[in-house]
């Protein structure tokens, strides 16, 4: 699928319009981002998409270790310029804290100081797979989710090289009928982003769902079983046996943030590190 100078532009301009609540943003997060010109060449500038939910946009609480300073990751801004990479990373609500982005980009620039790693956040919260398909719009945070990714890759491909995909969804798909498809629906769409982004090798790496999901709080508050985490845990893990250039990330040892939904930032790290020790073995293969 092609996107018009037109969509382009009017995807980017709502991505921005969404960030504009970064002034509700809680103390302690980055209000002033630096603005930095890319590295002159694109092979040396590594992308990586960051999709999903909230657990991918981060919701864990910032701390001082997540606003230093690298200027070998950089985050692609709502604005389309390229930035100092800082937590939070994402955009998608003014709750967005630290995810797994930033800790992935410092271990990918860690293992090859030769690079720039340029993080290009879209993951959105609350968001299900079904509305990460072409034209697809979610009103919760008035985006279209799969068509914003797509435009933001192609922007910031003016100035890298894509180098993989990083994926974590599945909250909102845990229920008993929506976890019994998402296998296929996942497949699906890592597919779909290849051959839209005409990069049939890309590597892609999902994450599963944590523990703590795997119960939820019924609104007598009594804590019933959630099977259905247990389900996209398996389809997520499945999956590399049958599709190419993927790997997934257990979820082990992480705790929440006090919500029982949302990694706290010590997990959001672990994770990130997780996701760039899959995606190096990814990229080692032939």
């Amino acid at each position: 699928m092609k996107m018009s100078g037109t969509l382009l532009l009017a995807g980017l301009l709502a991505l921005a319009s969404a960030a504009g609540a970064s002034a509700q943003m809680p103390a302690g997060q980055p209000r002033l981002r630096t603005v930095v010109a890319p590295p002159a060449r694109k092979e040396k500038f590594h992308l990586y998409l960051l999709v999903g939910q909230s657990n991918m946009a981060g919701r864990g609480y910032v701390e001082a270790q997540d606003t230093v300073p690298s200027r070998h990751v950089l985050r692609l801004s709502p604005a389309g310029q390229w930035e100092i990479a800082k937590d939070p990373i994402h955009f998608d609500k003014p709750v967005a804290g630290v995810g797994p982005g930033l800790a992935f980009g410092r271990a990918m620039a860690a293992a090859d100081t030769s690079v720039t790693i340029g993080l290009i956040p879209c993951a959105v919260g609350g968001s299900g797979i079904e509305a990460w398909a072409p034209g697809a719009y979610f009103a919760d945070t008035n985006a279209h989710p799969y068509d914003d990714a797509l435009a933001r890759a192609r922007l910031a491909r003016q100035a890298g090289t894509l180098a993989g995909i990083i994926w974590h969804q599945g909250e909102t798909d845990s229920s008993p009928e929506k976890s019994q498809a998402y296998g296929p629906k996942l497949a699906a769409l890592i597919a779909r982003f290849r051959a839209d982004l005409q990069a049939p090798a890309l590597p892609f790496v999902a994450g599963q769902l944590p523990a703590f999901q795997f119960t939820k709080t019924a609104p007598d508050g009594t804590t019933q079983p959630n099977p259905g985490a247990r389900r996209v845990n398996a389809a997520v893990a499945a999956l590399a046996r049958t599709v190419p250039h993927y790997a997934c990330v257990s979820a082990a040892g992480t705790t929440d943030r006090g919500d029982h939904l949302h990694f706290d930032a010590r997990s959001a790290r672990l994770l990130g590190r997780r996701y760039a020790r899959a995606m190096q073995r990814l990229q080692r293969r032939p």
